[in-house]
Formats: structure tokens, sequence, C-alpha cells
């Protein structure tokens, strides 16, 4: 079975008509079907670690962040790696070798999960593996570039990262409908704590009996414990009552400092606290789960997808050095179209995965906290849905227009979320204009995505390979964002409970994107007008 196409010309309009549209959209079809799989397997731990401490996994609220951010950092490093293996390899054998490989990680996590026992070390090289499905951008984009004409660029562009952007939301919209269903495996028991029915139990226990039942945890657990209550308070009580014992501060703390320092706790640790205080007690949930079912229900599609690839795609022969294609970092605009990419893709990549772990720590302490899996895809959708919908837009008014407003909405969300107090929130009133502005941000990093790729191929519309190249590399410093966005709030919480300080960043990194977008493609006699 040959794997290069003989002749590939789709600027030639008789060819073209002839048969390489077939081929075009029959290669975007299968492309975009295994990048969607790409981006559900690469964003499938951020759905699966909020619900890790409710097994009985004691990870940190920082491991947790961590392993949000880890599969960025992979995604980050592997798609420079795939920013130069197209010319080498070619499409044909890159996609079926993609989709296989993406076998590691889902059958990997799933037998992970099932074992509560697993170390944290396993999952973070398992979420390490995930970055293999966000590496594929960086190849797969590149060649839908190259099969298609100048003038469906931006439309072909903007279906496959649209439509494979969905696979954000399909992961975070099938985890909570799959853990219902055993697909291999036993079920466990997943373990949640009511912060409101927590205070009620405190409230009818006596302090003596919660100071007996404090003491009877080891030290370790008692201070992490007590690490869920701000040190001044802490403090203010150990000198009130004039001692260093552990238990004694803790059954002294105010009545709902106690119960939020519990509701606070892993969730197993809690549901043993609370027991001991009430055998009888309406503040531990308990049901069962197949949580492994969120990675296994990939393996199946993914088996399909590579022997469907391997069968029915070809490669174009273009063939090029790893040496050779350094040429795309001599030239200013590979740099210029970094920033822009990183404000757009970044944003939206990097919000996909911090967004349902920021509705569990910033808001999950008040009664009634939401839970964040109902309301953690609908970003990814819009933002997807925005994307291919301003593709056939950026086709028509170009794409510097569009990079402008994404930049200016970003930055408008980003001032509300820190005025407001929506990210240093006090109290459940402000959940729904928090995620309203959050969907807002996502929409906005739809448009831009869409704007940012119909411009690259037209800045280096001199030299397609070049195109191809930068978009790759441009992606691949994007896909850094979900990293850089978790570990960066998930200090901001661990610091100091909110994440003002972190988009007061993204206000000013939004604003010198923009800025530099406007300057070089968007304004009158601008130096590359796309």
């Amino acid at each position: 079975m040959k794997t290069w196409l003989e002749k590939w010309n789709p600027e030639d309009e008789a060819y073209w008509n002839s048969d390489g549209s077939k081929i075009a959209w029959r290669t975007l079809i299968i492309t975009t079907i295994t990048l969607t799989l790409s981006f559900a397997s690469w964003f499938m731990m951020s759905v699966i670690a909020v619900k890790l401490p409710g097994l009985g996994f004691s990870f940190s609220k920082d491991q947790l962040f961590w392993l949000t951010a880890i599969p960025g950092l992979a995604a980050g490093l592997l798609r420079i790696i795939h920013t130069f293996l197209l010319p080498i390899f070619g499409t044909r054998h890159i996609v079926s070798f993609a989709t296989a490989i993406k076998l590691i990680p889902v059958i990997g996590i799933g037998f992970a999960i099932m074992d509560v026992n697993t170390p944290f070390w396993v999952f973070a090289v398992l979420a390490f593996t995930t970055g293999f499905g966000g590496g594929d951008f960086s190849s797969y984009m590149p060649s839908t570039s190259l099969f298609f004409p100048q003038r469906l660029k931006g439309t072909a562009l903007g279906i496959q990262a649209g439509i494979g952007n969905f696979g954000v939301s399909l992961a975070q919209f099938v985890t909570p409908l799959v853990i219902s269903v055993g697909i291999f495996g036993a079920s466990t028991v997943f373990t949640s704590i009511d912060p409101k029915e927590t205070i009620t139990v405190f409230e009818n226990s006596s302090v003596q009996k919660q100071k007996e039942v404090f003491a009877s945890l080891e030290t370790e657990v008692q201070a992490r414990i007590l690490s869920n209550v701000k040190k001044n308070i802490v403090d203010s009580v150990s000198t009130a009552v004039n001692s260093q014992d552990n238990a004694v501060i803790f059954s002294s703390l105010p009545l709902k400092a106690k119960a939020k320092a519990i509701a606070n706790a892993n969730p197993k640790l809690a549901e043993k606290v609370l027991n001991n205080l009430s055998s009888e007690n309406s503040a531990v949930k308990n049901k069962p789960i197949y949580l492994q079912s969120a990675a296994f229900w990939f393996a199946p599609f993914l088996i399909l997808m590579a022997f469907v690839s391997w069968f029915y795609l070809k490669s174009i022969p273009m063939k090029a050095s790893v040496k050779e294609q350094l040429d795309i970092f001599s030239n200013k605009h590979t740099w210029y179209c970094t920033i822009t990419y990183v404000m757009t893709f970044g944003t939206f990549a990097g919000l996909s995965a911090a967004f349902p772990l920021m509705i569990k720590f910033l808001y999950g302490d008040f009664p009634n906290a939401p839970d964040p899996l109902v309301y953690a895809f609908y970003g990814p959708l819009i933002g997807s849905a925005s994307r291919i919908a301003f593709g056939f837009v950026a086709d028509k008014v170009g794409g510097a227009i569009l990079t402008t407003i994404t930049g200016l909405g970003i930055l408008a969300g980003s001032i509300l979320l820190v005025t407001q107090g929506l990210v240093a929130p006090t109290s459940m009133d402000q959940f729904p204009l928090f995620v309203t502005v959050i969907l807002g941000m996502f929409f906005f990093t739809g448009i831009g995505n869409a704007g940012t790729f119909r411009q690259y191929p037209i800045i280096f519309k001199e030299n397609p390979r070049q195109a191809a190249g930068v978009i790759g590399w441009t992606a691949a410093i994007a896909a850094f964002g979900p990293f850089i966005f978790s570990k960066l709030i998930g200090n901001n919480i661990s610091a100091n409970g909110t994440v003002n300080q972190f988009f007061i960043g993204v206000c000013l990194f939004t604003l010198l994107a923009t800025a530099i977008n406007w300057w070089f493609y968007n304004r009158k006699n601008c130096e590359k007008p796309s």
C-alpha cells in the first residue's frame, strides 16, 4: 500500500475538482475524528483528578493541580517534536501511530484508578502520557493546511481545530455519564462531604467528644486538618487556650472553622471523623462509581481509528530535514505569532484544565456547593463552537481583526474576575457571574483561535512549508497553557485562597499580545495585513 501521493497541487483547479478535493476532505474527516479523541484523552485527567480524593487517594491540593498541569507540560514538549515530524514521516504514519500510542494512558490510568494505593508518581507519569494526545495538534494542523487550497485553509483549519477542541468537552461531558457504567472492574465507593450538614454534626456533638475524636488521629493527620484553617485563627486560638496541643486547639476553634476544616479534608478522612462524632449523620454521602470507565471508554475508538488511519490516509511528498525546518526561527513573525496564539489557544486550554478545580476550591466550601463536572464541559464546548463558526468568518474578513477582538474580550473578562471578587468569593451568590464570565472568555478564545490560524498561512504565504511549521510551533508553545494555568492558579489558591494575582498577570500579557497583533497585522498600513 502506497504511503506518498505521486502528485499534489490543490491550487490547480482542474486537479482539485477531479482528485484533490476528495482526498483532502477524506483526510480532514479522518484526522478530525482522531484529533477529537486526542483532545479528549489529553484532558481526561482534569476531570478524573477532581474525583480521586473521594475514592480515598490522599493527594494534596497541590498534587491534584500538578496532575492537571503535567499534561500541558507534556503536550507542549511533544508538540515541539511533532512540529518537525510531518515532512519526515508524512500524514499516514504520524496519525496512525499517534492514535495507537494513546492506548498507553487510557489503559494505564484505568488500572491505576482501581487501586487506591497507587502512588502519586505513577499518576504523574500517566498524566505525562496523556500529553500524547495534546502533542498531535502540531502535526495534524500543518498536515491539513497542506491538503487545502489557500481559499479554503481558514475553513478547513477552523473545522478541524474547532471539532478537535470539542474533545475537551467530550471528556468532561462523558465522564459523569460513564462513571456509572461498569466497562471493566468493580465499582468503588465515592465519598463526598456536605459542608452545611457538617456544621450540624458539630452543633450536635460536645466539645469533649470532638477533642477525643481529634486526639485519636495521628499527629500528621491532625496537622493536615488544621492546615485547612487560616493560620492567624489557629494562632489566636492557641494563645487564648494557652496550649500547643492540636486536639485542644481544634476543639476550641469556632464552630464554622472546625466544620470547614473537616469538610475540606480528604473525604475518607472526614467520613471517619464525622461518623465517630455521630454514627447517623447526613454530612457523609456515599455512592458506588466506576471512575476507571472515564479512561477505558476511549480504548475501542482508538483501536478502530488507528486502523482506519492506516488504510485510508495518504501523505503529501514534502521532504525536509529538521535542520532545514529551523529556518522559521529566524523570522520575527514566528515569535509574534507565538505570543498571539498563547493568548488565544493558551487561554482556551489553560481554562479548560483549571476550570473544574477552580470551581472545587473557590466555591466548594460554601453550602450547596456546585459539582464541578456539571459546569466544566460548557466552557470548552462554547470555545470549540465559536472556533468553528468564526473559521468561516475569518475567510471573509481576515483573521487579524478577530484576534484583536479576542484580546479585548479576554482582557475584559479578566478585569471582571478580579474587580468583582469572582476569584476571591465570599458567597455562592457570586458563582453565576463567575461561570458567565469564564464562559464568555471561552467564547472569545474560540474567535481568536479561528482568527490566528487564518492569519498564519497569509503571513507566511511566500513559503507554505514555513507556514505549516509556524502553525505547529505556535501550537506547541500554546499547549503549555494547561501547565501554566493549573500550576499558577494552584499556587495562588494554596497561598491565599484566591486567584486575583494570576488574572492580573493575564491582563498584562493580553495587553501585550493584543498590541502586537494590532500593530503588525491589523492596523492600517501594517507590515503583514492578515
